[in-house]
């Protein structure tokens, strides 16, 4: 929306006048490079308690602080942006309670770096527009505003070890792939374990999955397979996915551990 990119100008403005990079800026106010950027080209909207810091970081004198009505209020206007498909999926993710992941070859969506997921969707076949994998991209970042709200949701993650190995967009774009996981792992509603490839087997050697409890529901799961979306709420089915990723989270490696993993990797890159 143009009250977004309007914002985003400034503050690339505000953020240059005060000679800070993107990374040193994002440092003092909580954020990622990927996600100031994002905010900056007007794809990803900012919050209020963040244009609050930034207005003091950056010495706006209330400049930024004065728009946050228009914010929310353009928020509240703005129809979602997820493919018609997903919506449903989204809504319940946005508010969700508890989110759990388990991912056998990609990294998920919550997970990635703007440079990852925009590598992703440019080598999709059939190839999608410019205009397109922009979209895509601005989508995926924008649903990364559930770590940020509060009260925070619990949120766990079983990354097999072949997603770490991957060199998704080369070297330098892997390794700030790693480095975000170690940055999100930080967070104290946020536990991320890894499946290392030595294990022989586990209850789930089939596709990967997600486990939802949505505000005020009971827990559904969530499944898709080339690009058909499947939701499950029924109880016993739930139940069975439920069983099968407590008894994994057992035989993965602890956070300490994986985050050890994860840091050695990249070392190592």
């Amino acid at each position: 929306m143009a009250v977004f990119v309007l914002l985003g100008k400034q503050l690339k403005l505000l953020r240059e006048r005060a000679g800070l990079s993107q990374r040193e800026f994002g440092a003092l106010v909580g954020y990622g490079p990927d996600q100031i950027s994002a905010m900056e080209r007007g794809v990803r909207t900012p919050r209020p308690e963040f244009l609050i810091k930034a207005d003091e970081i950056l010495n706006a004198s209330g400049m930024l602080v004065a728009v946050i009505p228009d914010v929310e209020e353009a928020m509240s206007r703005a129809r979602t942006r997820h493919p018609e498909w997903y919506r449903d999926h989204a809504a319940t993710e946005a508010e969700a309670e508890e989110l759990h992941h388990y991912c056998n070859h990609v990294m998920h969506g919550l997970l990635q770096t703007e440079a990852h997921a925009r590598v992703l969707f440019a080598k999709r076949r059939p190839f999608l527009s410019d205009e397109t994998i922009e979209k895509r991209v601005a989508d995926r970042l924008s649903r990364q505003q559930v770590f940020e709200r509060w009260p925070a949701p619990v949120v766990s993650y079983i990354l097999e070890e072949v997603v770490l190995d991957r060199p998704i967009g080369g070297p330098r774009v892997h390794a700030d792939q790693l480095r975000r996981l170690l940055t999100l792992g930080d967070r104290q509603n946020v536990e991320i374990q890894v499946m290392p490839t030595k294990v022989e087997e586990h209850p789930n050697l089939d596709s990967a999955f997600n486990l939802l409890v949505p505000k005020g529901h009971a827990q559904v799961a969530y499944l898709e397979a080339q690009g058909h979306p499947q939701l499950i709420t029924d109880r016993e089915e739930v139940r069975k996915i439920a069983d099968r990723y407590g008894i994994m989270r057992a035989m993965a490696l602890s956070p300490m551990e994986s985050r050890a993993l994860i840091a050695q990797k990249l070392e190592e890159l």
